[in-house]
C-alpha cells in the first residue's frame, strides 16, 4: 500500500511538473484580457473616466486618464503575449495600488474586504508574474531561447 501510495505521488508530481509552463501562461492571460478589455473601454471613454478619476480626487484627471487606459490596454496586451512581461507588469501594479488606494478605500473595514476586491487579486497575479517571469509559453522565453540567455533561477534548482 505504501509503496502505491508512493508511486502515485511521484506520478502527480511528474504530471504537474510537465504541466509547470501552464500555471503563468493562465495568469498572463487572465489579468491581461482584464486589463486588455478595460483599457479599450477606458480609452474609448476618456470623458467618464476623467470625471470619475475627478469624483476620486485624482490629481490631473484628464492626464491620468488617458495613462492609465493606455497603460492598461497596452500592457495587457503585452502580458497576453508574454512581451516585456514582466516590465509591463509595472504600471498595473501602480493602477491596482492606487485603485484601491481611492476607489476602494472606503470599503476597506479590515483584511477581509481587502482580499475581496478584485484589485488585490490582480495585484497579487501581477506580483507573481513579476517575480517569477511570464513563464515558457511567452514571446519572452522564446526570445531569451534564440539569444542563448539562460535562466539563472532554474539553474541554481537543478
Amino acid at each position: 500500500m505504501k509503496e502505491l501510495l508512493e508511486s502515485s505521488r511521484l506520478r502527480a508530481l511528474d504530471l504537474l511538473g510537465r504541466a509547470q509552463w501552464l500555471a503563468p501562461l493562465l495568469g498572463r492571460l487572465a489579468v491581461g484580457l482584464v486589463f486588455m478589455s478595460t483599457g479599450w473601454g477606458k480609452v474609448h471613454n476618456l470623458a467618464k473616466v476623467t470625471s470619475f478619476f475627478q469624483e476620486l480626487g485624482i490629481p490631473a484627471p484628464g492626464f491620468n486618464a488617458v495613462l492609465v487606459g493606455y497603460s492598461e490596454l497596452i500592457c495587457g496586451t503585452l502580458l497576453v503575449a508574454g512581451l516585456l512581461a514582466r516590465l509591463a507588469t509595472i504600471p498595473l501594479i501602480i493602477s491596482m495600488i492606487i485603485a484601491i488606494l481611492t476607489a476602494k478605500r472606503a470599503d476597506i473595514h479590515g483584511l477581509f474586504d481587502l482580499v475581496g476586491f478584485d484589485e488585490f487579486t490582480y495585484l497579487c497575479v501581477l506580483l507573481m508574474i513579476a517575480i517569477l517571469g511570464p513563464g515558457s509559453a511567452s514571446v519572452d522565453a522564446v526570445v531569451a531561447r534564440r539569444l542563448g540567455w539562460t535562466n539563472a533561477a532554474s539553474q541554481r534548482r537543478a
